[in-house]
């Protein structure tokens, strides 16, 4: 067990700098669920889920009062649904009906898990599934989806970007009157790890045990506060040692209520995701942590440069901390969710020509942008597929969350609520991919996928 001494130094930062856990996610395999009779199956889904994460709420509650860390999250992620579907056949909008009621039932904000893994191509399920995703997020209050649509070993499946993008904007139109919020609960994943407690693209992967633990923590407020005491001519080998330190502390505090967690819930912890996830709060930004660096506002030339030391020394001092760093920790970059994002989004010094930039080096990928609501599902398509090759051929994760503005202005701001902040439309070139998206078939894997 770890000793309070550990975290006490995070006392502050939880009541300053807004440091809180954003996340236990708990695990679920489903495997055990599958059943040619898709409403046995459906039972059993909800059966085990309201089973074994019955107690995960009250859990977490707990250790936010012994402790006093706040714990904003309390989630599941599940075996990918397409998989079950494989087995049952059927309508898959009653899996997607049963992870909402269960979620309902144990009291979680979301189930991650409405997923398809199609890197490489369609398997029983994959297919339906994917059409269903529009309505399944119309329908649901906490369910959300995710498909991986390419990888570094297999290369980007085009078929599957074409059919995302139509996804994707027929999401936003069946969810009009709410923000287009439908495409808020959407990932599309190049390189997706099975072990993500954020959502939306959380889900549980094959190589995961049958239920485990894992955090997510986040801490940008910290870092930034950490550097603000710097002076201002200190070297940027000072502002990297200065992350690393502060993620190291951060990581420790995620450590030890991973482990209280699992010790309570007679279940194993998986890993710690130190990811720094900004909220619409004043001080809990990563563009913030940027502009302390150096920049007058993020978008700036420089960004790309200052994201990928801050991605690095967060990644470099949370392996010190804990053996189980992992899901997809770095540098979140969503633009709702970031107060600095927000600024720089809607005055125009932030576009996303530069945000694609900076998904080279951050943790994920273009996430909660609003682009106008007339955009093209080819355009989309596009806009998915040129993110995946960023992450196919740098060998990391990339994903796009964006939402058409469907019936709204261009100089309109959607405004989502609570963490998912709000975003000013951002233009996009307009120029026609749709030969480029309509050939199919598949972008072939880099040279660097012949590692072995």
């Amino acid at each position: 067990m770890l000793e309070m001494n550990n975290i006490i130094e995070t006392v502050s930062m939880i009541k300053d700098n807004n440091l809180d856990i954003r996340t236990i996610t708990m695990g679920i395999s489903l495997i055990d669920c599958a059943d040619p009779d898709i409403d046995r199956a459906c039972q059993k889904v909800y059966d085990k889920i309201t089973t074994v994460a019955k107690d995960l709420v009250k859990t977490g509650e707990e250790i936010e009062e012994k402790y006093g860390i706040p714990i904003v999250n309390k989630r599941i992620a599940v075996t990918p649904i397409s998989q079950l579907l494989a087995s049952s056949g059927g309508d898959p909008l009653k899996y997607a009906h049963i992870l909402d009621k269960a979620a309902n039932a144990v009291g979680v904000n979301y189930i991650g898990g409405y997923t398809a893994l199609v890197h490489k191509g369609f398997s029983a399920g994959d297919r339906a599934l994917i059409e269903s995703i529009p309505q399944a997020m119309a329908e649901t209050d906490h369910v959300c989806s995710s498909v991986n649509i390419g990888s570094t070993r297999a290369g980007i499946n085009m078929n599957a970007v074409k059919i995302m993008g139509e996804v994707v904007r027929e999401a936003a139109e069946l969810t009009q009157d709410d923000e287009s919020m439908g495409a808020s609960k959407i990932v599309v994943f190049c390189n997706a790890v099975e072990d993500n407690p954020f959502m939306a693209g959380a889900f549980h992967g094959q190589g995961e045990p049958d239920v485990v633990i894992n955090v997510g923590v986040s801490g940008p407020g910290v870092v930034r506060n950490a550097l603000a005491e710097l002076p201002k001519d200190a070297s940027l080998e000072t502002v990297a040692d200065t992350i690393k330190q502060t993620a190291f502390k951060v990581t420790r505090m995620g450590q030890l209520v991973g482990t209280e967690a699992s010790n309570m819930l007679g279940v194993p912890f998986g890993i710690v995701d130190l990811s720094l996830a900004p909220t619409p709060a004043v001080g809990d930004s990563v563009a913030h942590i940027l502009e302390e660096i150096g920049l007058d506002q993020v978008g700036a030339h420089g960004s790309v440069a200052t994201l990928a030391m801050l991605n690095d020394a967060v990644k470099k001092g949370g392996i010190m901390a804990s053996s189980n760093v992992g899901g997809l920790s770095g540098a979140f970059i969503p633009v709702s969710e970031d107060a600095g994002m927000i600024a720089a989004a809607a005055n125009g010094t932030l576009n996303i020509e530069t945000l694609m930039s900076m998904t080279a080096v951050c943790s994920v990928g273009l996430d909660m942008i609003v682009i106008p609501g007339d955009t093209t599902p080819e355009i989309i398509s596009a806009i998915i597929a040129d993110e995946a090759a960023i992450g196919m051929i740098n060998s990391k994760t990339t994903a796009v969350r964006v939402i058409p503005a469907i019936g709204r202005r261009d100089d309109e701001v959607l405004n989502f609520g609570g963490l998912f902040g709000e975003a000013s439309v951002m233009q996009v070139n307009r120029t026609s991919p749709n030969t480029f998206v309509h050939r199919g078939g598949r972008i072939p894997a880099p040279i660097q996928s012949l590692k072995n």
